[in-house]
């Protein structure tokens, strides 16, 4: 293997909690594509961040052309074919095509290459035959009779770099399927013979026994259910309080709560705490000095900053917070939260929001949407709270003390007879994690406004969906039969 045992533990010991890429954790591929991440041969999909792979995606011809390229450490050439002058990829298709592992997407004629073209499993394999210079060799899967890849098919197979399409059987191998970029990650590290490479287990977003992250879909109506209802807007809708772009319009504003997260290298500041210093903990904190704010750094909001540290596991939270010379930050309140610990604050102290709870695990964001399902709960606002707070909030900030208003840290969940079937996949996502987790109440503003995170992905037109939903469609929960300790978030099971 081209890894020794010793450059393996440097490397393992160097990689980030939960590898190189936010959206693979979990992924059969995850090891191959840390494997050509470390050799340099993929870089992200979202430039200039990467911190994403989008291992579902499908490889494109420009792609492929990449990826061989960097892979053989081939020189860059200018490309020839008419239709790659513009693109991104155009130096990695002369290469490629100089060294013969492309003839073009056009024959006979060949003069264009299709760079945006997604690549079929059947076209990787005469990629990796002519770059790799396997021997043609008959097929042995029992769908391949009459590709013009059959050969290729069977080197690959010969060649140990391909098994098939579908385990355990492998008898086929879905030549005109498209191959995703994942399944090209275990390709190019079995050709290259690179060990795969998983990395340290990211930090969870607090324990799985956490009461943010257990389910509340069996848990008895509060007596007050309707009252707490009406109060906030039986017939108001809800409002998805994030998405993409900014507003308004023309703004530096993006829309939602964003955060950051950051490696073991960023930097401890200071912070200077104002209005709630004696209820805030202590820094220095990891808050890079270019660190999003919410609602951008012009923002006369709550302003607050999220800091995810998976090296330390820890959650760093401000409120609104103002950036100082030399890296410093001056914040109205802030908390620390250890991501592997259910200990809540001391019972009476604020934290970045309002209830004494931490943000950033109620946030809904797009990458736990795309996968299909959130395992956690969600926060919410409402326009008037109890000056009370139930656990696991540890503060108030309400308007008095009418027992019709609920108080901070009150569980809601949208009923169990609301039929989400007619919602885009993405909405019901977030229908159906308020069903089985719920909503907690975390904060005053307009009614039924839910927090995400402000991602580019988004389609604010599919979140309108949410609007549709009412007041009138949930219910108030009680959750006191969960409380292990008073003092901890630790929920029973």
């Amino acid at each position: 293997m081209r890894f020794i045992a010793a450059a393996l533990g440097a490397l393992f010991l160097a990689m980030a909690p939960g590898g190189s890429f936010t959206d693979d954790d979990g992924s059969v591929h995850e090891g191959a594509i840390e494997a050509i991440a470390a050799e340099g041969i993929t870089r992200g999909c979202n430039p200039p961040t990467d911190d994403r792979f989008c291992p579902d995606d499908p490889v494109t011809r420009g792609q492929m052309a990449a990826f061989l390229t960097r892979a053989l450490d081939l020189e860059a050439r200018p490309a020839s074919y008419e239709d790659t002058m513009d693109s991104v990829f155009r130096h990695d298709v002369g290469a490629i095509a100089a060294r013969g592992i492309t003839r073009g997407c056009d024959p006979p004629r060949n003069r264009r290459f299709c760079p945006e073209e997604p690549v079929t499993r059947g076209q990787m394999a005469a990629f990796l035959v002519r770059a790799f210079g396997y021997a043609p060799n008959p097929p042995s899967f029992t769908d391949v009779a009459g590709s013009v890849f059959a050969e290729d098919i069977g080197a690959l197979a010969a060649a140990g770099v391909t098994r098939g399409c579908d385990p355990p059987a492998n008898t086929r191998f879905c030549p005109d399927r498209l191959v995703t970029r994942a399944e090209m990650a275990t390709f190019l590290s079995r050709a290259l013979d690179l060990d795969p490479l998983a990395p340290p287990d990211r930090c969870p977003t607090f324990p799985a026994d956490d009461i943010w992250n257990t389910p509340i879909d069996d848990l008895p109506t509060h007596p007050r259910s309707d009252a707490y209802i009406a109060s906030i807007g039986t017939d108001q809708t809800v409002h998805p309080d994030f998405g993409s772009g900014v507003w308004p319009p023309g703004s530096n504003s993006p829309i939602g709560i964003p955060y950051v997260e950051v490696d073991a290298g960023t930097p401890l500041v200071d912070i200077r705490f104002t209005a709630y210093g004696d209820e805030s903990d202590p820094g220095p904190y990891p808050i890079p000095a270019d660190a999003p704010i919410e609602g951008g750094p012009d923002s006369d909001g709550d302003r607050h900053v999220i800091v995810v540290d998976r090296y330390r596991c820890k959650l760093y939270e401000l409120f609104a917070a103002y950036p100082q010379r030399g890296g410093a930050w001056e914040a109205a309140s802030g908390a620390v939260f250890d991501l592997d610990s259910s200990r809540l604050r001391p019972d009476g102290w604020t934290s970045a929001d309002a209830a004494g709870l931490p943000i950033f695990p109620g946030l809904v964001r797009y990458d736990e949407v795309a996968s299909g399902e959130i395992r956690h709960a969600l926060r919410f606002t409402a326009p008037r709270t109890r000056n009370e707070h139930v656990w696991p909030a540890r503060h108030h900030a309400g308007a008095g003390n009418d027992p019709s208003l609920p108080p901070m840290g009150q569980r809601f969940r949208l009923r169990a007879d609301f039929d989400t079937s007619g919602f885009h996949p993405q909405v019901r996502v977030i229908l159906e994690a308020m069903k089985t987790y719920g909503i907690i109440l975390a904060d005053n503003g307009s009614p039924w406004y839910l927090s995400g995170a402000p991602d580019p992905r988004w389609d604010n037109d599919v979140l309108r969906q949410l609007r549709s939903v009412r007041g009138s469609d949930f219910e108030a929960v009680d959750v006191s039969s969960l409380m292990v300790d008073p003092d901890s978030g630790q929920a029973k099971r």
